[in-house]
Parts: C-alpha cells; sequence; structure tokens
C-alpha cells in the first residue's frame, strides 16, 4: 500500500472539527458553510443580518449539522472574539477560523472619486475583519498549537479590475496572511489565503456589467478575463479549496496564495524581486538620475 492509499480521505479529517466564519450568509461564505457542515464540522455562522444568520444556522441544523449564529460586522472590534467564545462555548473547541466578510465599492469608484468614508469602510469590512479574526482564533491556535486559517483575498489586488479602497484592502489581506504565517507557522498554525472567482452580489447586476465592459475598452481587460469576469461559476466550486485548505490533509500548506474559479485553481509563487543591478554601498556611491535612467528604462 503506498502511502497516499495509507491515508484517511480529507472528509476524516474534518469531522467532529470546530469552525468559525465571517460572512456565512451568502455567496462563498455561505457555500463554505455549507461544504464545512456538510463534512461534519460545527460552525459558527457570522453575518450582519440576524434574520439570514437565524436562517443559515437553521438550514445547516436542518441538514443534521451543528451551527450557531453571531450577528454583527466582522469588520467591527469584538465580533471576532464572540465568534471565538461562542465556538468553544458552545463546543468546547475551536479549529478553524476562515474569512468571507465583505461589501462593494461603490459602482464606477476609482481613486480619484472614492470618499474616505467609502474608502475606509472597504478597509474595514476586507482588511480589518481579516485581522480580527486571524488575532482571535490565532490566540487559541497558539496556545494549542495547532488550527488553521483561510482568508478570502481578490484577484483585485492585482489591480485587474479597477476600483481604489477594495484592491487596496485586500492587497492588505494577502500581506497580512503572509505575515501572520511568519508569526504563527512555528507554532503549528496554518495561515493561507483563496482569491476565488464566483457569482455572488459583489459579481452581478447591472453596474458590475456595466463595470467590466468599461475595463475591457480601456484595455485592462483582454477579452478571455472579460468573459470569465461576466459569467463566473457558482460558489459550490470555490467551496471545495476553502475546506481543503482547512483539513489537517494540508497541514504542510502555509503562507500560499491561492486563486480559484469555476474549474481553475493557481498558486501564486512566493514574491521576490527581479535583478536589476548591484554594486557595494560600502565602496561605490549612490546611483545617479543617468545611471538609472539607463538601467530602468
Amino acid at each position: 500500500m503506498s502511502e497516499a492509499e495509507g491515508r484517511p480521505p480529507v472528509s476524516a479529517r474534518l469531522s467532529g472539527r470546530v469552525a468559525i466564519i465571517a460572512g456565512a450568509t451568502r455567496g462563498i461564505g455561505l457555500a463554505v458553510a455549507y461544504a464545512l457542515a456538510g463534512q461534519g464540522v460545527s460552525v459558527v455562522v457570522n453575518g450582519r443580518d440576524k434574520a439570514a444568520v437565524d436562517d443559515t444556522v437553521a438550514e445547516i441544523r436542518g441538514g443534521g449539522a451543528y451551527a450557531v449564529g453571531v450577528c454583527g460586522s466582522a469588520g467591527d472590534e469584538g465580533i471576532a472574539e464572540t465568534m471565538v467564545a461562542t465556538a468553544l462555548g458552545e463546543f468546547g473547541a475551536l479549529d478553524i477560523a476562515i474569512n468571507c466578510a465583505g461589501i462593494a465599492e461603490p459602482p464606477f469608484s476609482t481613486v480619484l472619486t472614492i470618499s474616505t468614508e467609502d474608502f475606509r469602510a472597504q478597509v474595514d469590512a476586507h482588511l480589518m475583519s481579516a485581522f480580527h479574526l486571524t488575532q482571535a482564533a490565532g490566540r487559541v491556535f497558539v496556545e494549542q498549537r495547532s488550527g488553521s486559517i483561510v482568508l478570502t483575498g481578490s484577484a483585485a489586488s492585482l489591480g485587474l479590475f479597477g476600483g481604489s479602497g477594495y484592491p487596496a484592502a485586500k492587497g492588505g489581506v494577502n500581506a497580512l496572511a503572509l505575515a501572520a504565517h511568519g508569526d504563527l507557522s512555528h507554532h503549528g498554525v496554518r495561515v493561507n489565503v483563496v482569491m476565488p472567482g464566483a457569482k455572488s452580489r459583489l459579481s452581478s447586476g447591472e453596474d458590475y456589467v456595466r463595470h467590466i465592459e468599461r475595463l475591457h475598452e480601456r484595455g485592462v481587460l483582454d477579452d478571455l478575463t472579460r468573459d470569465a469576469a461576466l459569467d463566473p461559476a457558482p460558489p459550490d466550486y470555490v467551496a471545495p479549496l476553502y475546506t481543503f485548505l482547512a483539513s489537517d490533509a494540508a497541514e504542510h500548506i502555509s503562507g500560499e496564495i491561492f486563486s480559484a474559479a469555476g474549474g481553475f485553481i493557481g498558486r501564486f509563487p512566493p514574491q521576490q524581486a527581479g535583478f536589476v543591478a548591484y554594486r557595494d554601498h560600502a565602496d561605490s556611491a549612490p546611483y545617479s538620475l543617468d545611471e538609472l535612467a539607463s538601467l530602468l528604462a
């Protein structure tokens, strides 16, 4: 029997675990909550709308799994701590923390037009929610020397889809995950990012379609990317990657950034500077402007 054949299936490595999921009542977060519950994971469901939280909890319980709800914005201080306390109080454990919380940027927003208030709201919804969840769950995980944190990024952080606060906050999520990996990995805690492409309230509607078409007209998006953005697969196609990264089957994976859209899965290589030039500062003067022009032209 090979080593792979001797391993238990991923589902066996999830059954009996406990997860908190921020932004779990719609779209990708809801699909992730259902996927984990379907594998025997007890879940703490979070969302801003109490009715949506209650409905999600009822649906999961109706399917024979365990769930409780915590209402509130994951970007607000104290909500993540409440989710952690609820997991420990209701289920006696915490093994998985996933952040799918987020809000849409105002239609056709750019760095020139977005208000300070709206920019800050994007940072709170996407980056601060990731920070609060990582910190609150991380403290428990470090103490028990195990745990998986999965954060939600976006291809918008690469500058492909315009906007301002949204891509800036998502870029911050990537940086936070890499830094948290450096802080937590030696304690047995894993931190990864999924940059999903899926149909949700953030990727549908007339304003979204017009936004994508304008990016295509300006040459920011090529034909293939435009077509993919206008016809995203359901969230069910990205939920399995979150589920896998939450499991012990991914115990060797941390500090990684993945993309998932429909049947596509990508892994981003570590960011490293490409070589341009070098000289020793001990016996060389700073580069002149003419030298820089020659090197970087």
